[in-house]
């Protein structure tokens, strides 16, 4: 009978196992004659075995130091399922283990082989009826390793962690593609623009089910989804039943488009975020199929197919949003396509997103809201268009939601934290707005504007949002610009005086003929000694919230990685927290960013504006014994571009292990030295990105003024002309 092949593994995994900076496992292949050698990859990124590696840092004293996520993710790796098909056996027992109570999970966890072996087939066959393919499911005892991994897995971190471990594992042995995973916040923006009368809702691309969980969470209590993927169509049944057990619940495999699962079903809604740039679509076997009541869609037109695939299963007057690529509202393919759906009333809004919005990254998606015509119905006149990308560019640049200069200065990149609380507000306020009276919407310039369906159909019909909102000459007030314009060039003079003194008149000393040398402790060991708590929001609603501030009311904001990037206020609403597991912050907590990369700091010091807000999902708090620890002082360490470097974990998402960041130890009077110079070193950044952000805004409010017609030029000899 063959073996299984090796699991491998990189020297940067290696070093999440071990709790070990990447230089660390450097210095054991050099020093180390008995270090297990390469056994594939190539000479500049070898790989090892990853039994061998972890029977050598056994060895030598190493405890695996990876978090229950990664400790899951190797076990899957290093023991293959012996009597189970593959990863996707273990799904139903995520199920079942979430539904235990931690103490049931330890006990389980301490059962022979065959023992929880055996406990697992039969916790899984009581499934049967609810989970597809749970009644084939087997074990074996060689398969309790995995088990064990999972088991701790959904104690510590919960069944979602555990379902993303196997599906990432599973998608990437398929080597599957388009399997992209819809951002909750995507997501609940996505449903909140559905009517609230909407409880029947279909999702037939319905991925890892992150629609239909939003749905669930505003109100839907049937839910119907379909996925090529059979792996994500369990993943969603697993995913849907830990998230909304009592709703009515029916997911199916297959191509939607080919082989509908759902065939005469009429919904309230349609949820649905469906593969892009697909020609393979089926366009010949379905030329002549009833669904496309608008046209045939063109071989390179997949996404006007699941429109109308959309549009086929809902209800008269029922409503569907779908989030689409750009090219979608301009291709010359769909031309005809795109005026038939126009003309009948059928599109309703069209929201484009800012790239980094959701995957692919580099693209700015578009959000179709659509709305099947009813016989004799009310005419519809008008289609609303809404530039969120435009608008969440000039936010970023400008640091503040909602402040928007009347020229656009299009800064923003994918790389940009976005700001979903902004994002979410403008684009839910202004369809309401237009939704509740869409023949006396007003709009935003530049951001939002509703266009008379006759003045869409010329012979582009092109539905972009940045082409139909753009601001005209005849929509600027020269007055109000000009008056603009003065007040920010003051701005900007005050922020040059302050970023002048924020550099300060002393100079820095030289450490001497070398670099400093500290004895260090990770952010763990002094937790565990006392010197500070490490806390988080726990997704399990069984998770206690930690103390340390009480609860306002109102509900107080959240606060975000985002809000830590861009310096900014707490800025998210709780709308998918649970208040009761997230922690309070309060001054002088240090908060760090779960998720490494992109711009701006990567932690900060709370202060009175942080106090009280809750703490978000992918933000650590760290909270320091101000008789022991100076926060500036574990704030500037713990945000070094190395120390972050050596606690994360992944490849294209770096996630940030807290109790693996290191802290140098000293004095607490030299703590304070250093915190306050980490202070000035903060208050000098926040000053030039204040002024950087003011010299852009001024800058284009000049030139659009300029090249618009609504300034004109100083006169010679005055204050300006003279610089």
């Amino acid at each position: 009978m063959p073996q299984p092949s090796a699991a491998h593994v990189t020297a940067a995994e290696i070093s999440r196992i071990a709790g070990v900076t990447r230089a660390t496992v450097s210095n054991w292949r050099r020093r180390h004659d008995d270090f297990p050698p390469p056994s594939g990859g190539t000479e500049s990124s070898p790989l090892y075995d990853l039994e061998a590696v972890q029977a050598w840092l056994t060895s030598r004293g190493h405890h695996q130091a990876a978090d229950p996520r990664e400790e899951f993710r190797t076990a899957l790796r290093l023991h293959a399922l012996g009597g189970a098909a593959g990863g996707t056996a273990l799904l139903p027992v995520v199920l079942a283990a979430s539904r235990r109570t931690p103490e049931d999970l330890t006990a389980l966890t301490e059962l022979t082989d065959g023992d929880l072996a055996a406990r697992a087939a039969t916790q899984v066959a009581a499934l049967a009826d609810t989970v597809p393919g749970a009644e084939s499911v087997r074990f074996a005892p060689t398969d309790s390793a995995a088990l064990r991994a999972l088991l701790r897995c959904v104690r510590d971190e919960g069944g979602r962690a555990a379902l993303g471990v196997i599906a990432e594992r599973e998608l990437e042995d398929s080597a599957a593609s388009g399997t992209y995973r819809t951002p909750t916040p995507l997501a609940d923006l996505a449903a909140r623009l559905l009517r609230r009368t909407a409880v029947r809702i279909l999702d037939p691309a319905c991925g890892s089910g992150t629609l239909l969980e939003s749905a669930a969470r505003h109100g839907a209590t049937g839910l119907y989804g379909q996925d090529t993927l059979p792996l994500q169509a369990q993943r969603t049944t697993v995913g849907l039943l830990l998230a909304a057990p009592e709703a009515d619940i029916t997911v199916r495999g297959g191509d939607s488009l080919r082989a509908d699962a759902f065939p005469g079903l009429m919904v309230d809604a349609v949820l649905c975020n469906p593969p892009y740039g697909d020609r393979d679509w089926g366009h010949d076997e379905l030329a002549y199929d009833p669904r496309w009541a608008y046209g045939v869609p063109a071989r390179a037109e997949s996404e006007l197919a699941w429109i109308q695939h959309a549009l086929a299963h809902l209800s008269p007057g029922g409503w569907a949003v779908l989030i689409l690529p750009p090219a979608t509202a301009t291709r010359a393919s769909g031309r005809r396509i795109r005026a038939e759906l126009v003309r009948s009333g059928a599109v309703r809004a069209v929201v484009a997103l800012p790239a980094g919005a959701a995957p692919p990254l580099h693209v700015g998606l578009q959000i179709w809201v659509l709305q099947r015509p009813e016989p004799g119905g009310t005419e519809r006149k008008s289609v609303l268009f809404v530039d969120a990308a435009g608008a969440a560019e000039e936010d970023a640049a400008s640091g503040e939601p909602g402040r928007r200069p009347t020229a656009t200065t299009r800064t923003g990149s994918a790389r940009t934290p976005m700001d979903w609380t902004a994002l979410t507000t403008r684009t839910l306020t202004h369809w309401e707005a237009f939704s509740t009276a869409p023949d006396t919407f007003t709009g935003e310039p530049g951001t939002a504007r509703a266009v008379a369906v006759v003045d869409l159909l010329d012979d582009l019909v092109d539905l972009t949002p940045a082409r139909q909102v753009r601001i005209s000459r005849t929509d600027v007030d020269p007055a109000e610009l000009a008056a603009r314009a003065d007040v920010r060039r003051h701005e900007l003079a005050e922020a040059a005086e302050s970023l002048v003194r924020a550099v300060g008149r002393n100079g820095w000393a030289a450490a001497g003929a070398s670099v400093k040398e500290w004895r260090t402790a990770t952010a763990s060991d002094l937790a565990r000694g006392g010197a500070l708590t490490l806390l988080r929001t726990s997704p399990d609603a069984k998770a206690p919230r930690a103390e340390g501030g009480t609860l306002s009311s109102p509900l107080p904001s959240v606060l975000t990685g985002a809000d830590i990037a861009r310096g900014t206020a707490p800025s998210a609403a709780p709308a998918e927290l649970r208040a009761e597991s997230a922690p309070v912050i309060v001054a002088g907590d240090v908060l760090i960013r779960a998720v490494a990369g992109g711009t701006g700091p990567m932690a900060r010091v709370a202060d009175e504006r942080d106090e009280g807000a809750l703490l978000g999902l992918n933000v650590h708090l760290l909270r320091p014994d101000p008789a022991r620890l100076d926060p500036w002082f574990l704030a500037g360490f713990l945000a070094s571009e190395d120390n972050i470097a050596g606690a994360s974990t992944g490849s294209t998402v770096l996630h940030v292990a807290p109790g693996r960041l290191r802290i140098p130890l000293m004095p607490l009077d030299e703590q304070r030295r250093y915190g306050e110079a980490f202070r000035r070193v903060h208050a000098l950044r926040a000053e030039a990105k204040k002024a950087a952000r003011l010299a852009e805004e001024t800058a284009g409010l000049l030139a659009g003024g300029l090249t618009g017609g609504a300034l004109i030029p100083p006169s010679p000899g005055s204050e300006l002309m003279d610089g």
